[in-house]
């Protein structure tokens, strides 16, 4: 517990106090936001804002993370280390297209081609990654097995392993248990770009998508807590089912959710409207990645996408304003994301950042509670 409360508390200092510092360095460099031309016209006045913020969110999460192991003399844990590199590695690919949107002053940085290329070469190297470094029990930073509350024990995308080797012998169980690793990696890459362009989607005004990121990181801080509190329990009515968190590091994880949390809020204290600073790519992307990554080594992929169900709703919207243009030539909204249809209907920015949190929050407490109704059965037992 006193980690959680030191890692929170170093993150928000560092960047509630190095984000306006970083701020006069973006000016004096002219490292400023480009608007696009066919937004809403209430952005122009957003044109020259410093962007790239999100490598205060980074590095304030880095420095509050290593200070907390470094004051406590405890080692940092695998799983945590590599959901800091899919962090800080997507956040490389957001800081290259947020460098070439301000050096080429266009709305267009990196080619989409090659950011899928950064996206998919970090994704595969933390998932290949995370199937490796099991610890005593055996349990890995990620499985591949695909979780909803836990490991969907039916679920396993190793399925091919155990199915060649009952029918052909060990030679060919290799061959299977390498295309595990395979399926396990396309559905690794597949959360990594589903949760970080929703936060790039979602981020399009001042402080919905730092705000909308502390509540959830605020959600899996009490999961990774939870799993980390309680111990396996064996149902002797269900035939001897093992009731526990398979999780590896669920401490540690808590530990870096509070710093995510601190370094977010210390960032939307500049970020909240009218913001001072964007985060650019460089944090939206890291944000997505931490959060897929989150999901992944706690073992709750599916829940992860009711507790970041905004996120969601925002991707789902231009993935239905496109779909129907291209189909029907007609337009659901006035414009995706989301959140600027109801700004071209006249809503305040303010009022639709604070009803989006809103959305988040209930949200959030749904996946929650589905989390605790899983726990339920075990705690009366």
């Amino acid at each position: 517990m006193i980690a959680i409360i030191i890692a929170g508390a170093a993150a928000l200092l560092l960047s509630i106090l190095g984000t306006p510092l970083f701020i006069k360095l973006l000016v004096k460099k002219g490292y400023g936001q480009f608007i696009r031309d066919d937004g809403p016209t209430s952005h122009a006045t957003k044109r020259g804002t410093p962007t790239m913020g999100g490598v205060a969110i980074i590095l304030s999460t880095l420095l509050a993370y290593g200070l907390t192991h470094l004051v406590l003399w405890t080692s940092p844990s695998v799983s945590v280390l590599l959901v800091l590199f899919l962090m800080v590695g997507l956040g490389v690919v957001g800081f290259l297209d947020d460098y070439l949107k301000i050096s080429q002053q266009r709305s267009l940085g990196l080619r989409p081609r090659a950011k899928l290329i950064g996206q998919f070469l970090v994704a595969t190297v933390f998932a290949v990654l995370a199937l490796l470094f099991p610890d005593s029990d055996g349990n890995t930073p990620a499985s591949t097995k695909i979780s909803v509350v836990r490991d969907v024990e039916w679920l396993d995308l190793s399925f091919l392993a155990d199915l060649l080797h009952s029918a052909a012998g060990m030679n060919l169980a290799v061959i299977g248990s390498a295309l595990g690793f395979v399926l396990f990696a396309l559905w690794a890459n597949f959360l990594v770009a589903a949760w970080s362009n929703g936060v790039n989607l979602t981020d399009g005004l001042d402080g919905l998508a730092s705000g909308a990121t502390i509540i959830f990181t605020t959600a899996y801080l009490i999961i990774s807590f939870w799993q980390w509190r309680q111990v396996c329990s064996v149902d002797l009515d269900a035939g001897g089912v093992v009731h526990c968190y398979t999780s590896r590091d669920p401490l540690d994880t808590a530990v870096l959710c509070a710093a995510i949390i601190g370094a977010c809020v210390g960032f939307l204290w500049w970020n909240t409207s009218p913001a001072k600073i964007f985060m650019g790519d460089t944090g939206s992307l890291a944000l997505g990645g931490a959060i897929a990554g989150l999901t992944i080594v706690s073992r709750t992929e599916v829940l992860g996408a009711i507790i970041g169900g905004l996120f969601v709703i925002i991707s789902l919207s231009v993935i239905i304003q496109v779909t129907s243009f291209k189909l029907t030539g007609k337009r659901v909204f006035r414009m995706a994301p989301l959140q600027h249809h109801f700004e071209l209907k006249g809503w305040n920015e303010v009022t639709i950042v604070v009803r989006f949190w809103i959305v988040a929050g209930i949200l959030a407490g749904v996946g929650l509670g589905i989390f605790y109704l899983d726990a339920l059965p075990r705690l009366s037992s």
